[in-house]
């Protein structure tokens, strides 16, 4: 099994940890696809700053125009070209129930891993983000604005594993580390 192409796709709620589980692997060597990173292309084709204002328009607007889907969509042609010369790819930011049904079709092995913290810890560190911090109230809002607009609970749901955030940086790594061993998931060397 350590041999079949797969990908791991972190899911989750705002500050829960996903973007640092996605970057610890990309730092162990495996290849990395953000989503977002279509969204802050989308924003500075348009010449909009990178705003969670404009963020959050542009990300309604392309979903209203192409569909839930539409970044998984985007996405793989990418993911295609990275599994031409790589074992894994890491997803980070795969939200919409959607995302996923489209994801689960075009690549066999999927694995859906489920990054969970609790609120306030969420909102704690939202709040002291150096890039597009969210005071608590904010942070309540895209929670639910996620789960009622994007179809966010849908992969949290489905997810095929659960990694508990709510302690240090040190064992985020340790509990990653032990789902790869249990997964049989190593980078490419």
């Amino acid at each position: 099994m350590a041999n079949t192409k797969r990908i791991l796709a972190f899911v989750g709620m705002p500050g829960s940890g996903k973007s640092e589980a996605a970057h610890y692997l990309q730092e162990k060597g495996f290849a990395y696809i953000r989503f977002g990173d279509l969204t802050d292309e989308g924003l500075r084709e348009k010449g909009l700053p990178l705003t969670p204002e404009n963020e959050k328009h542009y990300r309604e607007e392309i979903r209203e125009n192409e569909g839930m889907d539409v970044y998984a969509k985007r996405a793989t042609p990418k993911i295609q070209t990275i599994l031409e010369t790589e074992d894994n790819v890491i997803i980070d930011g795969l939200y919409a129930w959607e995302e996923y049904t489209f994801l689960d079709k075009q690549f066999q092995g999927m694995i859906v891993v489920y990054v969970f913290t609790e609120p306030h810890i969420r909102y704690q560190r939202l709040s002291a983000r150096l890039v597009r911090p969210l005071t608590h109230d904010e942070a309540r809002l895209r929670d639910f604005a996620e789960i009622e607009l994007l179809n966010k609970s849908g992969p949290i749901a489905i997810a095929d594993y659960l990694i508990e955030n709510n302690g240090s940086l040190e064992d985020l790594h340790q509990k990653i580390d032990s789902l790869l061993s249990r997964i049989k998931l190593i980078p490419q060397q």
